[in-house]
C-alpha cells in the first residue's frame, strides 16, 4: 500500500509494504503524461525489484553508477527483502534479450534517514551488487553533478521509470519517460507550493499538473542535459497525497549535488 506522511506527501515506490501485488500487464500505458522511452534511452536506468513467494517485482528505478554499485531512495530498500536489480531492462514483461540480472548483496542507507518522514531528507541509499555489470550500449554508468550544482529555473529535464501510470493507476510494462522541468527551490519552497516541506537538498521538477512521477517511479533519476550530456541530478523522492500529478506540487527528488561526499564515501 501506499505510505501517506504527516506532510501530506506519498513516496513513490511501486510496492513499499505491499500485501497485493499488481502485475505488470498494461502495455500501452504511459507514466504520467509520459510516454514509451526509445529502447537504449536510458542504459544507467535499472528495476529495482524484490521476491515473494517464487515471483520477482518491480518496486522501484535506480542509477548504475558504479558497475557494482546502483543509487537509489532509502526508502525503497528500508525494510527486510531480497533485492535484486536488472539491468538493460525495456518491456518488464517480456525478455528483451538485453538484460542483466544481479543481485543485492549489501545497502547502505543514509544514517540520517527518517521512514517515518521523507520529507526530512536524506531520502538516499547505494546497493552494492553481488557482481558487476557488463558495460555495453546498453548498459552505461549514469553521469553524476559536480558537488552543490544547483540547476537554474525550467532547466528542461527527464523523469524515467516504470512508475503507475496515473494515481492509483496501473504499471507499464515499457519504460516510460516525461519532461519535468526544474521549479526553483524559491519557487518550490512558497506557500502556493509545497512551503517548508522542501529542502534545499531537494530538487523540485515539473508542477504543470500533466506531468508527474508516480508511484513506482522511486529511486530512479532526474535526467538533466548539462554541457550537452545527461547527469542525474535527482533521485525520485515523494509527491502530493492530492495526486501524483497535482498542480503546483512538483515531483521532489533527493538532489544528488548535495550528497556527493556521502555517494563517493559509500561506493
Amino acid at each position: 500500500m501506499l505510505k501517506l506522511l504527516l506532510l501530506a506527501a506519498f513516496v513513490l515506490c511501486g510496492h513499499c509494504h505491499d500485501v497485493e501485488y499488481i502485475e505488470n500487464t498494461e502495455e500501452n500505458a504511459r507514466v504520467v503524461g509520459g510516454t514509451n522511452a526509445a529502447k537504449n534511452a536510458w542504459p544507467w536506468q535499472v528495476s529495482l525489484q524484490y521476491i515473494s513467494g517464487s515471483s520477482w517485482y518491480h518496486t522501484c528505478g535506480g542509477s548504475l553508477i558504479r558497475a557494482n554499485r546502483v543509487l537509489t531512495a532509502a526508502h525503497c530498500v528500508d525494510r527486510a527483502a531480497t533485492y535484486r536489480v536488472v539491468l538493460g531492462e525495456h518491456n518488464l514483461s517480456q525478455n528483451d534479450g538485453t538484460e542483466q540480472v544481479i543481485s543485492v548483496s549489501a545497502k547502505r542507507i543514509h544514517a540520517n534517514w527518517n521512514s517515518n518522514n521523507v520529507a526530512a531528507g536524506y531520502d538516499i541509499a547505494i546497493l552494492h551488487l553481488a557482481a558487476s555489470a557488463t558495460l555495453n550500449s546498453y548498459v552505461k554508468l549514469a553521469s553524476l553533478p559536480a558537488d552543490g550544482t544547483i540547476l537554474a529555473n525550467n532547466h528542461n529535464c527527464i523523469i524515467s521509470g516504470w512508475g503507475r501510470t496515473s494515481t492509483g493507476g496501473s504499471l507499464p510494462s515499457i519504460l516510460q519517460q516525461a519532461p519535468l522541468p526544474v521549479v526553483a527551490h524559491s519557487t518550490c519552497s512558497s506557500s502556493s507550493y509545497w512551503g517548508s516541506t522542501v529542502k534545499t537538498t531537494m530538487v523540485c521538477a515539473g508542477g504543470n499538473g500533466v506531468q508527474a512521477g508516480c508511484n513506482g517511479d522511486s529511486g530512479g533519476p532526474l535526467n538533466c542535459v548539462v554541457n550537452g550530456s545527461y547527469q542525474v541530478h535527482g533521485v525520485t523522492s515523494f509527491v502530493s497525497s492530492l495526486g501524483c500529478n497535482a498542480y503546483l506540487k512538483p515531483t521532489v527528488f533527493t538532489r544528488v549535488s548535495a550528497y556527493i561526499s556521502w555517494i563517493n564515501s559509500n561506493l
